[in-house]
């Protein structure tokens, strides 16, 4: 993140002159203008190629689908794109991959990879792969390979010859062990995924080899699936410090390797946790983790419209992570993923806690992920397809939609790329907002975290500090307008509204007056 703190005086200056009316005006009224010369936002965006844009009327979306709408995350004010698996498997999903070092055809080639990576890049995007070695698909040539107990890959995953208990149970809460040709072998998330053997100097090995060959292709860095079941494999490994240790000391291995030759690749680790001290250990060996316990508060917090416990997490992840050691520790925050309901189908289609939930996630710290259309509002409840559907460009579907499955949430020609973008109090435009605000204010981007006590439930509060600007975000959860008294001398006297959602917002004698829903930045 050491790039982003390369603030240039012109985005400074723009960023602390912006009226107070004419962010208003903007906010409520129309799209963000552009504003020159600004640092990235350092958000990042999850795409599903599949369901995407589609470029050779397969009805496929492709990594060329991907390079052709490279300008509308540009305008959105995206900073990175996290690519879900494309490498070769016999699956819609690519989590049972059968080749590390190909691409699955249907999105296209190594070649075209390298295409959207060059324009990406031009763009100051990065675009970071989704890396499944926690397991292979079932059809991987090592696999079959591997189901002779004389063959070469045996000993590349885990095998027993005698029965096993098969009742036991995985750390995924399913059967562990499944039968093969010659024996039972381990498979965390079911017998088409057979978990690979990280005891084995070989497969370590020549997973560092596949990081650092697509690393030579141009990619930026690694989303890591599953990172803590290289070695929690069963129920009981849950709360092993053993397992734990394992782990931290393979992904400790795995990125001194790839940063030899690319000191500034970018991971990040899905680390499945319920509490900030099972995600800290993680931070060290991989820089960065996505943390679950947060997305889960801010979506509780917006929807019951009360800060709840947010306050004490927050602090409770800070602190966490101040203890895990060396820095920088990215906190990777989102709201959903392709794994789990989608926001607005949580929200139960309420467009102003989804709002809200997008103010609160994108003026934290860390580096947020926008799951694909949910700056438009998609919706999609299980199972996982209905979570992963088409993208929605047009009113009408058109050229270039993907039309991998049909929808399954019916929600209309509003809810689309087309629709918003003319729409000025559209969700689209609230993202894009809130985004523009982070990449003008490097306080927001960069700063750290210190909770402010408000005395009302319903309002949320905190200073964002990096040295060289400090702001005060103040988040009214509610759809009730609100009245709030900073007390002492919390605000310095001389303090102004330097950014709002909503055009009634008001500091006056020392109270700020929130209107419903609203968001509002002090300098």
């Amino acid at each position: 993140m050491s790039r982003n703190r390369l603030f240039s005086s012109l985005a400074l200056a723009l960023s602390l002159t912006l009226g107070t009316a004419s962010m208003h005006a903007r906010a409520a009224d129309a799209p963000p203008a552009p504003v020159a010369n600004t640092q990235p936002s350092g958000v990042y965006y999850e795409i599903f190629v599949r369901a995407w844009y589609d470029t050779n009327g397969d009805g496929i979306g492709d990594l060329n689908g991907v390079t052709a709408k490279l300008d509308y995350l540009k305008s959105l004010g995206i900073s990175g794109i996290w690519l879900m698996p494309i490498n070769s498997s016999p699956s819609y999903h690519g989590y049972d991959i059968t080749d590390y070092y190909g691409i699955n055809p249907q999105y296209g080639s190594t070649a075209d990879l390298e295409h959207l990576v060059a324009e990406a890049h031009k763009r100051g995007i990065a675009v970071t792969m989704d890396m499944v070695i926690n397991h292979t698909g079932k059809e991987h040539p090592w696999f079959v390979d591997a189901q002779n107990a004389g063959g070469a890959h045996r000993n590349w995953y885990s095998w027993t010859s005698k029965q096993p208990d098969l009742a036991a149970i995985s750390a995924t809460d399913t059967p562990i062990w499944h039968a093969g040709n010659d024996g039972w072998y381990i498979g965390v998330f079911g017998g088409h995924m057979p978990d690979l053997n990280y005891d084995n100097p070989a497969v370590r090995a020549e997973m560092i080899k596949v990081g650092q060959y697509w690393l030579g292709k141009g990619v930026d860095g690694f989303r890591l699936d599953a990172a803590k079941h290289i070695y929690v494999d069963f129920k009981s490994d849950v709360h092993s410090e053993k397992a734990l240790e394992k782990n931290v000391a393979w992904w400790t291995e795995y990125h001194d390797a790839l940063a030899k030759t690319h000191p500034n690749v970018t991971l990040v680790g899905e680390v499945s946790a319920t509490s900030p001290k099972e995600l800290a250990p993680y931070l060290k060996p991989l820089g960065s983790i996505f943390d679950f316990p947060l997305a889960e508060q801010l979506i509780v917090s917006a929807k019951s419209e009360r800060a709840g416990q947010l306050g004490d997490l927050l602090k409770a992840t800070n602190e966490a992570y101040k203890a895990a050691g060396d820095t920088p520790h990215i906190d990777s925050t989102f709201l959903s993923n392709h794994d789990q309901e989608r926001v607005m189908s949580r929200l139960d289609g309420n467009v102003d806690h989804m709002r809200m939930a997008a103010a609160m996630l994108l003026t934290l710290p860390g580096r947020p992920y926008i799951y694909y259309g949910e700056e438009l509002g998609m919706e999609g409840k299980k199972p996982d397809e209905n979570l992963r559907e088409p993208m929605r460009w047009q009113r009408e579907a058109g050229p270039g939609e993907s039309r991998w499955k049909p929808s399954s949430a019916h929600q209309g020609q509003a809810v689309s790329v087309q629709a918003e973008q003319d729409d000025p109090g559209s969700l689209y435009n609230t993202y894009r907002t809130l985004i523009g605000w982070r990449a003008q204010n490097s306080a927001l981007r960069d700063g750290d975290l210190s909770m402010v006590a408000t005395g009302l439930p319903s309002v949320v509060a905190y200073w964002r500090n990096d040295g060289k600007q400090k702001l005060l975000v103040v988040h009214n959860l509610s759809g009730k307008s609100a009245v709030w008294k900073p007390k002492g001398d919390l605000l310095p006297k001389d303090a102004t509204m330097q950014l709002t959602t909503k055009p009634h917002a008001a500091l006056e004698h020392g109270k700020l007056q929130l209107p419903a829903y609203s968001t509002v930045v002090l300098h």
